[in-house]
C-alpha cells in the first residue's frame, strides 16, 4: 500500500482543494448536524460541490480531505518560541543587525588603538625612560664630579660636589627618586656656574639710572647707595640673572638690577659719569671660570634691588 508521501501530485494538490473547501462549508455544516453526523455529510457536500462545478472527486480523496481538515493538514502553524527558533529569527534579521555590530566593532576596535597609543603606550615610554634614567644615575654622578674637578681648584667646591654625588647615591638605594634627581640637577647646576664666564658693568645708557640711593622702612637714618649693572658674557650678551631683593626677599630672574656699593664708590661713579657722560671705569666686578662667586672691586657690598 503506497503511503502519503507518494501519492500523484494531482491527488495532493485535489486533496488540498478539498481542504481549503471544507474550511468554507464547515461551519455551515457544524450548525445544522450533529458530531457524529458531520463527516458523512461533509463528504457527501463536498461530492454536490464539486459536481456542480464539473468536477468528479473519488471519495477517497473527499474522505481523505476531511480527516487532513481535522488533523489541521495544509494549515501552517508558526513554530513555538524556543532556542531554534531564536537562532533562525537572529539568522533571517542579519542583514540588520550586522550593520549595527560591524560598527559596533570597528568602533571597540578604535576606542582600543585609541587608549593604546595615547595612554597605554607613553606611559610604558615614560616608565622606561624613568627606569633608564635611574639606572642611569650613578655613572651620571661621577661624570659630573669629575667635570667639576676639571673645572675648579677650589677643594670646598670638590669636596661639595662629591658630597652631593654622595646623597644622590643615597637616595638611589633608598628609593627616594625624587632626592635622587635632585642630585644630578644640583650637580648640573653646580658645574654650570663654575662653567660661566662674565663681567658685572655699570649701565651707563639714556633711559636707565646709574645710581640709586634708598632710605631702608627699617632704619630711616640711614641711606643705601646702588649702582645699576648688568652681566655681559665674552660675545658681548646680557645675561639674565637670578636675584634676591633685599627689600621684599623673593628671588627674581632680571637682566639687570642694583647691586649696593658704598658711598664712596656710588660717589666716584657719578663724578666719572659726570665727566663725559660715560662710566669709564664701567666694570664693578668678574665671575671667572671655575669660580663660584663673583670678584667685585673693593666698597661694592652684599645685598642687590631688582626695582626702582
Amino acid at each position: 500500500m503506497a503511503s502519503k508521501s507518494d501519492a500523484p501530485l494531482d491527488d495532493l494538490m485535489m486533496a488540498m482543494d478539498v481542504v481549503d473547501t471544507l474550511r468554507h462549508e464547515e461551519g455551515q455544516v457544524a450548525r445544522e448536524l450533529k458530531a457524529d453526523e458531520r463527516d458523512a455529510a461533509m463528504v457527501e457536500r463536498l461530492r454536490r460541490v464539486y459536481a456542480a462545478q464539473g468536477i468528479d472527486v473519488p471519495d477517497h480523496i473527499l474522505k481523505a480531505g476531511v480527516e487532513d481538515l481535522k488533523r489541521d493538514r495544509f494549515v501552517y502553524s508558526p513554530p513555538t518560541a524556543g532556542f531554534q527558533r531564536s537562532l533562525a529569527m537572529i539568522y533571517t534579521s542579519r542583514s540588520l543587525w550586522s550593520k549595527w555590530l560591524a560598527g559596533a566593532v570597528v568602533a571597540l576596535v578604535i576606542a582600543v588603538a585609541a587608549w593604546y597609543f595615547l595612554v597605554t603606550l607613553p606611559q610604558q615610554r615614560s616608565e622606561a625612560d624613568l627606569l633608564a634614567r635611574l639606572q642611569a644615575l650613578p655613572t651620571t654622578y661621577s661624570e659630573l664630579v669629575e667635570r667639576i674637578d676639571t673645572l675648579t681648584e677650589n677643594a670646598d667646591v670638590e669636596t661639595e660636589a662629591q658630597s652631593i654625588a654622595d646623597d644622590g647615591n643615597l637616595a638611589l638605594r633608598d628609593g627616594n627618586n625624587e632626592a635622587a634627581f635632585k642630585a644630578e640637577a644640583d650637580l648640573r647646576q653646580l658645574a654650570g656656574q663654575l662653567q660661566e664666564v662674565f663681567e658685572v658693568r655699570i649701565i651707563s645708557r639714556e633711559g636707565v639710572p646709574t645710581g640709586i640711593t634708598r632710605i631702608p622702612e627699617a632704619n630711616p637714618d640711614t641711606e643705601n647707595y646702588y649702582i645699576v649693572v648688568e652681566a655681559i658674557d665674552p660675545d658681548g650678551n646680557a645675561l639674565k640673572r637670578s636675584i634676591i631683593s633685599e627689600e621684599n626677599s623673593s628671588a627674581e630672574t632680571v637682566d639687570k638690577w642694583g647691586q649696593r656699593v658704598s658711598e664712596t664708590i656710588y660717589n666716584a661713579v657719578r663724578r666719572d659719569k659726570m665727566e663725559d657722560g660715560i662710566v669709564q671705569k664701567g666694570v664693578l666686578g668678574q665671575k671667572r671660570r671655575g669660580e663660584l662667586d663673583i670678584k667685585w672691586r673693593s666698597g661694592v657690598q652684599d645685598g642687590a634691588i631688582t626695582s626702582w
